[in-house]
């Protein structure tokens, strides 16, 4: 699957996006109509301790899923958000075989 990501106001390294890729290949033996995915990486200017924000938009035929999780470091935010996307395509693909 391709992976698109951002980080914005600052440099994502590399070890982060490899992580990041590994998790949404994990994401695709749920689903493997996936096509590409756009994953944006924020840090938000709060004097909070959970101030990495991620959000993931899962492109697959005909919809489009986004969550985005705000949590103490981008690999939590990153794996909870995954988790989420885990439960909705499990969800479609239900879904689509009581349809048929």
């Amino acid at each position: 699957m391709k992976v698109n990501t951002q980080s914005v106001n600052f440099n994502a390294d590399a070890k982060l996006i490899q992580f990041i890729q590994d998790r949404l290949d994990k994401v695709e033996t749920f689903y493997t109509k996936v096509i590409s995915s756009d994953v944006y990486l924020k840090v938000e200017n709060t004097s909070s301790k959970e101030n990495k924000i991620a959000e993931i938009k899962l492109n697959i035929p005909k919809d489009n899923f986004v969550v985005k999780k705000q949590c103490k470091s981008f690999e939590e935010a990153v794996d909870s958000a995954c988790s989420s996307l885990e439960r909705k395509l499990i969800r479609r693909k239900e879904k689509m075989r009581i349809q048929y």
